[in-house]
């Protein structure tokens, strides 16, 4: 593998700042800090491409958790396969980790047990720890092993937990996991009323209430919420509902979240599309140095028009760096 995600990047890291850095161990092929589309701000990371895989390997190994203006950087090798990413295999999760806890010391604490593909202390937006964190190793057979020699260990005289990561959906539809008395439904047929939910629902338990969205002119808006005594008459509604066909609707069921869980989640898919976005666009940025004083805007466009579509092409005077996409 010769492609690198470079991650917890200060905002005011430059693609030319980030280039310098890593052509100190090889020849470097491209280099992108990942910026919001509207506003251009850095979103925190970046990929440096080298030209050959002995030169990553060994950017990851000599970089890794290299503070650039004031902040650590987390290196490790780019995966485009996002099926990968996102099944949480060979992941695991580590909680009650003592403050001073960063990511470099998770990573040497848990790299004996096999190769790492991420290791990440989860941070608070002043960069302190959360308190837990996660390692996704390249093997099963690694994440076995950490899981079973590290559980219950003393790091910085505070026992760790260590086990399997669950998925965020998965953790969300378990009945017990998390108990809930409010319960969300929605592909709800028009005319679906509150005394069908009524008839639907009660058969789990007693409900305390029961609503169909309805708009200004009395029109359902397709969703609703029902309300149980039992939090375990509400996991079970769930349960056996979510996915079932009324009306020639298929129903989702399922816990209703509160307003601040919705907003994450949201921002969590935002993020996520940015990146797969970031995943496969990586490679349609050409860096040019050392240009004469004569070149500008126009002049390069030109000469690389022919070559296909230009989407922007920029000198920057001060450091004589070009950005061709």
């Amino acid at each position: 593998a010769t492609s690198l995600y470079v991650g917890d990047l200060d905002v005011s890291v430059q693609d030319a700042q980030l280039f310098d850095v890593f052509a100190q161990i090889g020849g470097v092929v491209s280099v992108r800090v990942c910026r919001d589309v509207t506003s251009r701000k850095s979103l925190g990371y970046a990929y440096v491409n080298y030209n050959t895989p002995a030169d990553a390997a060994r950017a990851l190994e000599m970089l890794n958790f290299t503070p650039i203006n004031g902040r650590p950087i987390r290196i490790m090798y780019s995966n485009r396969d996002p099926s990968l990413r996102k099944s949480g295999t060979a992941n695991i999760f580590i909680k009650n980790l003592d403050k001073s806890i960063d990511n470099k010391a998770l990573y040497d604490t848990f790299c004996v047990f096999g190769n790492i593909l991420s290791c990440k202390v989860a941070t608070d937006p002043a960069g302190e720890s959360k308190g837990y964190g996660f390692v996704q190793y390249e093997r099963d057979e690694a994440a076995h092993a950490a899981i079973e020699k590290l559980n219950g260990m003393l790091m910085n005289d505070k026992k760790v937990y260590v086990g399997p990561f669950v998925r965020k959906q998965e953790r969300d539809n378990s009945p017990g996991n998390v108990k809930f008395n409010n319960v969300y439904v929605k592909n709800l047929a028009e005319t679906t009323t509150e005394d069908d939910l009524k008839e639907i629902f009660g058969k789990f338990g007693a409900i305390t209430s029961v609503v169909v969205m309805r708009d200004g002119d009395g029109r359902s808006k397709c969703f609703g919420f029902v309300n149980f005594e039992s939090p375990d008459e509400a996991a079970l509604a769930v349960q056996d509902l979510n996915g079932k066909k009324f009306s020639d609707k298929e129903w989702y069921v399922g816990r209703a979240q509160k307003k601040s869980e919705r907003e994450m989640e949201l921002k969590e898919k935002f993020e996520k599309n940015l990146q797969e976005a970031a995943d496969k666009y990586q490679n349609t940025n050409l860096y040019l140095k050392n240009l004469d004083d004569t070149v500008d805007d126009e002049k390069l466009r030109e000469l690389f028009a022919e070559f296909g579509t230009i989407t922007s092409c920029k000198v920057c005077l001060n450091s004589q760096l070009l950005i061709y996409t």
